[in-house]
């Protein structure tokens, strides 16, 4: 290696704008454990980690499947049944 390099003829890598976008996303916490976790395990930063997770779905075109229980109604009376 150089002990000093020249860069006053470089130029700003003109795709750099187009390879990431910073977005502000809310994430459960519980979500967020897990990521870090994993990302621990594999030696990365958990931010990369749901990126690749969520590039790999949109290039599969994976979509959620969202299932919604059934809440029973309150009680008579204004309470709500303690089960």
């Amino acid at each position: 290696m150089r002990a000093e390099y020249d860069f006053s003829k470089a130029r700003k890598n003109p795709y750099a704008k187009q390879l990431q976008k910073q977005v502000t996303i809310r994430l459960d916490v519980a979500s967020v454990a897990y990521f870090k976790g994993l990302a621990a395990e594999l030696g990365m930063p958990y931010q990369n980690l749901i990126n690749l997770f969520l590039r790999d779905c949109a290039a599969k075109e994976k979509r959620p499947v969202l299932e919604w229980v059934a809440v029973p109604p309150p009680a008579q009376g204004g309470e709500r049944e303690v089960k």
